[in-house]
């Protein structure tokens, strides 16, 4: 950005009383060529004088202290010197201050007295750093609308995970509960069942084995059942039958010979 237009206005002497007031401006001047901007500024300021010159010459030398508000304040009180450069300042101190709105509007209404290079190139450059500005800011809210977004998407997601590990864990509880309870019925009616349906279940698995046997009967051919009553019949007849003890007796106190026939009863 282009400082071009600050300069000092060397004030006439004859706007001041004295020898002291024109020895005042000297070295205020002199610390201001020797970028000593605090030490001009005091010296001014021991000026008691009200001049649009005087108030130009502190604003510029406030500006270079980088006081900005300061610098403002003087060249408000300025008017009446070159306004183009005045404007020019008064824009470059908006500049400083990261007010480019008010630095456009200031250049702009510069430019209308005149035109000049240096204030047409810090309109450029105010206008390009607000396009980038607002760029970056449109592209920070777009980022942070996504991250949002985003954050969003996962929120529902893992609410929607929770969901789901909490209903699978209701259900599981809900069928547990089911077995229990069906547990405890089953416990429930083996205990109160009477002897007598323990008994019923007996005979019917009994009457169900010989109904189970009466059916094998049934398949057997005519011949399978006459072996079968014939086996009967010598079964029964052997059991009315007194069976014999199975021992030997010897003959004349001695044991039979190998050969002979030993009847064991």
């Amino acid at each position: 950005m282009s400082n071009k237009a600050f300069t000092l206005l060397f004030l006439p002497l004859s706007l001041f009383a004295g020898l002291t007031d024109f020895k005042i401006i000297k070295e205020a001047n002199d610390a201001y060529s020797a970028s000593d901007y605090n030490k001009s500024i005091q010296l001014f300021e021991q000026l008691h004088k009200e001049s649009p010159q005087l108030a130009y010459d502190k604003g510029n030398a406030y500006y270079k202290a980088k006081e900005y508000d300061k610098a403002l304040q003087e060249y408000e009180k300025a008017q009446g010197v070159n306004e183009q450069q005045r404007l020019h300042n008064i824009g470059n101190t908006h500049f400083q201050k990261q007010k480019l709105d008010e630095a456009i509007k200031t250049y702009q209404e510069a430019l209308k007295l005149g035109e000049d290079n240096d204030t047409r190139f810090n309109l450029e450059l105010a206008k390009k750093i607000k396009k980038e500005q607002e760029k970056k800011k449109q592209e920070e809210e777009k980022k942070k609308q996504e991250d949002k977004d985003k954050n969003k998407e996962n929120q529902d997601q893992k609410k929607k995970q929770e969901d789901k590990d909490k209903n699978k864990e209701n259900q599981d509880q809900k069928k547990n509960q089911e077995n229990k309870e069906q547990d405890k019925k089953n416990k429930e009616g083996e205990k109160d069942k009477k002897p007598s349906d323990k008994k019923q279940e007996e005979n019917k698995k009994e009457k169900g084995s010989t109904s189970g046997e009466e059916q094998k009967k049934a398949h057997m051919t005519k011949e399978e059942q006459r072996n079968q009553k014939e086996l009967q019949r010598l079964l029964k007849k052997l059991n009315q039958e007194k069976m014999p003890t199975m021992m030997y007796q010897a003959k004349d106190g001695k044991e039979g010979k190998r050969g002979e026939e030993v009847n064991p009863w």
